[in-house]
């Protein structure tokens, strides 16, 4: 596999992640103190080309403005920079399914299913033949996609841990509501990766898995199981 993942972050208290196909390295999502940023980087902020945000949620956009005083291009959607107040020559605002390019990666917006407004999942095909799908913060895909190297693919709960959870008094059932209503869970995530060509798949990254609400043995062991695909928590 020609690309690298590198996590710098992934949860409800932050997200951050790049990208790098051994010529351009993207990052996707600033949910995080800009200085950390830097620290995770070697203070190498230089080499990133430019920044994908899917959402508002400070989770992922903590330090939209920080990147962008630091000379990154970054991308989202209208609604997003509409919510996060942005403007600027740094700021590109980007429309689902129109492609764009960033250095060497095209780049596919596509709509997510979250309770922000302009949610967007991301499709990044490299000219090395790597194929990456983002996806995250969204309670379900009605795309499909093919040939796909990598997927970044959110479960953020297992409707058996999430279930016990509201019965054991850990959670309310208006917190239940809402994450059944945003988030995707490990079945719904199953049936996604049923749906698509996985043929050319090498691993499986799940990003922003909840801490309380979901059972990571059960999600890797479930996943293995059903794919045979290297999964990566």
């Amino acid at each position: 596999m020609s690309v690298d993942i590198q996590v710098l972050a992934s949860g409800s208290s932050g997200n951050c992640y790049a990208v790098d196909d051994g010529q351009t390295k993207i990052m996707i999502e600033v949910g995080m103190p800009w200085k950390q940023i830097q620290r995770a980087l070697n203070f190498e902020t230089h080499t990133i080309s430019a920044v994908l945000c899917s959402h508002s949620h400070s989770d992922h956009s903590l330090s939209i403005k920080a990147a962008m005083k630091a000379g990154l291009d970054c991308y989202m959607s209208r609604d997003t920079a509409s919510a996060l107040g942005l403007i600027g020559h740094r700021l590109h605002i980007v429309e689902p399914m129109k492609q764009f390019t960033v250095g060497k990666w095209a780049v596919m917006p596509f709509d997510a299913r979250h309770d922000a407004e302009g949610s967007l999942g991301f499709l990044l095909a490299s000219e090395t033949g790597e194929r990456l799908v983002y996806l995250t913060d969204s309670v379900y895909s009605r795309y499909r996609f093919e040939e796909i190297t990598c997927w970044m693919l959110e479960i953020n709960y297992d409707t058996e841990t999430i279930k016990q959870n509201v019965a054991d008094g850990i959670i309310d059932r208006e917190h239940y509501k809402r994450v059944i209503r945003s988030h995707c869970s490990l079945e719904t995530a199953v049936e996604l990766l049923k749906a698509n060509d996985l043929s050319k798949t090498q691993g499986l990254w799940i990003i922003h898995m909840s801490n309380e609400n979901a059972n990571a043995e059960r999600i890797k062991r479930t996943l293995q199981e059903q794919f045979g695909k290297p999964v990566y928590i």
